[in-house]
């Protein structure tokens, strides 16, 4: 590979790291106001947030689920958390384009066009794995958790159209009512969304680690039985101790293993066919990462 299929990259330190703050500025820049336009409609961004938990509320019989917060500052901060992640979302494209930028100049154009992609691919699972945990898996995790509260329960909590709370449905006894907090039910769903988002980017992961010689595809066929063990105890923990959704988690991040895979095994096929091509490998020569030789 000749020296011009790379950009000058031969600026003094002083400059690269002068082109280092100007992308970092950009993308702060880019955060806050993304930032601002999700506060903006913070307010809706939470009422969407918490429909798995009103649907739930609704099926185990309270036609009027209300949510409470015990600060001043609580619901305040709430929505600011909101904003912190609805604008890192937001703002991800112009993020990822300012580091794309930046690494852009001292990288070969073969590694530019297998970079780019997966700068795309990443965002995308994320908003996959997103919108999984927060169709599926919350509720899922809603029903399971609500699910110990009995009917009258949540008959008991009532308020009525005069804001008068409704009197207790049990002659004795106590009534045992949810009472839910809106940080620490978006904390539910926020964690959920994070971590499933993460899950989703397994693919990313192992094929950039099969690009860089790291990881094979035989690797990773031989090491089935260990990823099935840390799916699981992934599962056990991101999850609630509901088998139902760890059987869903562990399905959809196992399928996520199987097809990093298949694409990892598609990169070496491409790249021991370059091999052969440029006369580094023999037609009867096959590659394998350096973790395969060592083994």
């Amino acid at each position: 590979m000749s020296d011009s299929d790379i950009d000058d990259s031969s600026a003094p330190l002083i400059e690269h790291l002068a082109e280092l703050r100007t992308r970092i500025i950009r993308a702060a820049l880019a955060f806050i106001i993304a930032m601002v336009i999700c506060f903006a409609v913070a307010g809706p961004i939470l009422d969407f947030l918490l429909i798995p938990i009103e649907k739930t509320m609704r099926s185990l019989g309270n036609p009027n689920p209300v949510m409470q917060y015990t600060a001043p500052q609580e619901y305040f901060f709430t929505l600011i958390r909101i904003s912190m992640v609805g604008g890192l979302a937001l703002a991800f494209p112009v993020i990822a384009y300012q580091l794309w930028r930046f690494v852009a100049p001292g990288l070969y154009k073969n590694e530019k066009n297998a970079f780019l992609p997966f700068l795309i691919a990443s965002p995308v699972l994320f908003l996959m794995g997103a919108a999984f945990a927060q169709f599926v898996v919350v509720p899922l995790a809603m029903t399971f958790f609500l699910g110990f509260a009995d009917l009258p329960s949540f008959v008991g909590a009532l308020v009525t159209s005069g804001g008068d709370v409704a009197t207790a449905t049990k002659d004795t006894g106590i009534d045992i009512v949810f009472n839910g907090k809106v940080n620490e039910s978006l904390d539910i769903t926020l964690k959920m969304i994070v971590a499933f988002g993460l899950c989703f980017q397994l693919p990313v992961l192992l094929t950039l680690m099969g690009k860089a010689g790291l990881a094979s595809a035989q690797g990773l066929r031989s090491t089935r039985k260990y990823a099935v063990v840390g799916i699981l105890t992934v599962a056990a923990l991101v999850t609630p101790p509901d088998v139902t959704t760890q059987l869903i988690l562990f399905t959809v991040v196992y399928g996520l293993y199987e097809i990093s895979i298949f694409l990892v095994a598609r990169v070496e096929k491409k790249r021991t066919a370059e091999l052969r091509a440029a006369g580094v490998l023999d037609e009867d020569e096959e590659l394998f990462s350096e973790f395969d030789k060592e083994d």
